[in-house]
């Protein structure tokens, strides 16, 4: 049976449309991406792509994104994970079925998790049944840990396994008590090859159900390749259809996903 895939986390842009200064270091990725592209990529992999979670850019304009992704007709985008400053009366983006605020980039003091305003953003999140998409700093997940506890009731979808820098002790601690919380999902993917020690430990702590397949496209091209993301994926998962698609339906919500494409 050929393995059936959701990516929880891809982003498409087009740099003459939209502006995303963090490229600017980067030329190898300042050119157009499309989920369509993507589409094609798993394609020549052999798999089933069935669709992806859509993550926010980084945009030096957020609004213009939003209504870019919205405007995105495709079926292939099952969810869209939208920026926003979260405090109990952020305003929403129309197409937005969680958020993300990002707390790995510069312009973020540390800290910033734990004022009032943000943890007010969680629970109108939990009130609402949209999760949160969690990037930090390598060395904040701690801080993150006693932020969530407040709110247990939302969903926090690790990305890429808290960008920590190996199996230390105190990734090891964070990531076990991030473990802990009831509605805590971690993704599997990072912007360098996947460390299989750390993938090693997450899966000891965590719950089989919360281990979201992730392929971080196209910046996944910055250190690795999608093909070799997969391939060591694969490697450690077999082909589960959990790690692979359920748990990421599970995760956002996806009642339901496309059809395998060119089927009747």
């Amino acid at each position: 049976m050929t393995l059936r895939i959701i990516d929880s986390h891809v982003h498409v842009w087009d740099p003459a449309v939209q502006r995303l200064p963090w490229l600017d270091g980067l030329p190898r990725l300042r050119k157009r991406y499309t989920i369509d592209d993507l589409a094609a990529a798993y394609d020549q992999l052999g798999v089933d792509f069935r669709g992806a979670v859509y993550v926010e850019v980084d945009a030096a304009d957020p609004g213009l994104e939003n209504r870019l992704i919205a405007a995105n007709p495709s079926p292939l985008i099952l969810k869209r994970m939208l920026r926003a400053r979260l405090s109990a009366g952020m305003p929403l983006p129309d197409a937005a079925d969680g958020i993300r605020e990002p707390l790995h980039i510069g312009s973020q003091p540390r800290g910033r998790c734990r004022e009032r305003d943000f943890i007010e953003g969680l629970e109108l999140l939990a009130a609402r049944g949209m999760p949160f998409e969690l990037c930090n700093r390598a060395g904040e997940l701690p801080d993150m840990v006693g932020v969530f506890r407040e709110v247990p009731e939302v969903t926090v979808i690790i990305d890429h396994m808290g960008n920590v820098p190996g199996p230390d002790d105190a990734s090891k601690r964070a990531l076990a008590d991030m473990a802990e919380l009831p509605n805590a999902y971690v993704k599997i993917s990072g912007d360098d090859p996947v460390d299989p020690d750390v993938v090693a430990y997450v899966r000891a702590v965590f719950d089989p159900k919360k281990l979201l397949y992730a392929s971080n496209w196209p910046v996944v091209g910055l250190n690795s390749t999608l093909a070799d993301h997969l391939r060591l994926m694969r490697e450690l998962f077999g082909d589960d259809e959990d790690f692979f698609l359920g748990n990421a339906r599970r995760a956002y919500g996806i009642d339901a996903v496309p059809p395998e494409r060119g089927a009747d």
